[in-house]
């Protein structure tokens, strides 16, 4: 490095201590008491304040959900054939046990046909053998034979019988059937969809509720819910609850009923769940704009002879303008509920404006 280098450094260095001691000194000097007190922000503050007190709570959760039919089965054959004959017009409603559809059943009805004659003749066989061994002409192993072929006959009888009742697609509950997705004349096997049937009066609400409340939600509890699309609220029942918490989403599935009696509400429709619960009868409560978010949890200010001190807070429910207090208030505080952003731990306060629990509105 050559001397005209290395004497810029120097320079710039000396020049650098320079500045910072000259700062030094007259930041000393001119620093005002209240600044070395508590800064800039230790001048009177103006903020709106909230006076708490006991306030009767009914404590409630909001959830979104999805309708589900009663029953929802896709039809299909048992077995594979020829589609020969259709019951049913799309968008109707059938009763249970209905006959639908039916596959070719014509090769098996004549093999049942021939099953039941051979039945009929080794059952008189079997009747005259009978006679014979009663009265010792023949021996016992020979009315065996007969007896066994009545036996054989009709086992297969009875198992063509099970197999031609596959042939006959009937309804398995009272529902309403939708769009067919095969004809007349079609070829189908098990794997080939005929239709979908479903039972939609009543219909399933299934939504979730959050893992802390499981112990307030029971089998019996009304919701009140509505469907995207429609003003009305519409009541259901709570009739099933997942016995456990999901541990991923640390939710509980639940499940209610609605009758659905005018079928205005259709599966598959997302609505919006409000589930009350317990009242709470000395609730504290607070404005949800008091609440300052913190990355360690959640924080207020409290208004303390005139100054601000932060205090932290556990938080239960909320509405739209309040917010449930567990822990860190007591009743009497005084919650600085505007101004925050300007407001720093210990400023002097300038208190405008005194608003109380029965002041506000849920």
């Amino acid at each position: 490095m050559n001397k005209t280098v290395k004497t810029l450094l120097i320079l710039v260095a000396v020049a650098a201590v320079a500045y910072l001691v000259i700062n030094k000194a007259f930041s000393g000097e001119e620093a005002p008491q209240g600044a070395r007190a508590g800064g800039p922000m230790a001048q009177q503050v103006a903020v709106d304040v909230f006076v708490v007190s006991p306030t009767a709570y009914q404590n409630r959760i909001t959830s979104t959900g999805t309708v589900l039919p009663n029953e929802d089965v896709e039809l299909r054959s048992e077995i594979a054939g020829r589609v020969t004959n259709i019951n049913f017009e799309e968008g109707t409603r059938v009763r249970k046990g209905q006959l639908l559809l039916t596959v070719n059943d014509a090769d098996m009805r004549a093999q049942l046909q021939k099953l039941q004659s051979n039945q009929k003749l080794y059952s008189d066989m079997e009747e005259r053998q009978r006679t014979l061994l009663e009265k010792d002409y023949i021996s016992r192993q020979e009315y065996d034979q007969v007896s066994n072929q009545l036996a054989t006959a009709t086992a297969d009888i009875q198992a063509l019988k099970a197999t031609l009742n596959k042939a006959y697609v009937h309804a398995p509950f009272d529902g309403v059937v939708g769009l067919r997705q095969v004809s007349e004349g079609s070829y189908v096997s098990a794997t080939t969809p005929i239709a979908r049937i479903v039972d939609i009066s009543p219909v399933k609400i299934e939504f979730a509720v959050p893992g802390r409340y499981s112990q307030m939600v029971k089998v019996g509890d009304e919701v009140t819910f509505t469907s995207e699309g429609v003003a009305e609220q519409y009541k259901a029942k709570i009739y099933a609850i997942q016995p456990n918490i999901d541990p991923a989403t640390r939710t509980m599935q639940v499940r209610a009923l609605y009758d659905n009696k005018n079928e205005d509400v259709k599966p598959g429709a997302f609505v919006k769940i409000d589930l009350p619960l317990k009242e709470v009868e000395q609730a504290i409560l607070i404005p949800t704009e008091a609440i300052i978010p913190e990355a360690s949890g959640q924080k207020v200010f409290l208004v303390k002879d005139g100054k601000a001190v932060p205090q932290m807070v556990k938080i239960g429910q909320r509405s739209e303008s309040l917010i449930q207090i567990i822990e860190g208030i007591a009743p009497g505080d005084t919650i600085i509920r505007s101004g925050i952003l300007q407001v720093r731990p210990g400023s002097d306060l300038n208190i405008r404006n005194v608003r109380s629990s029965e002041e506000q509105a849920l």
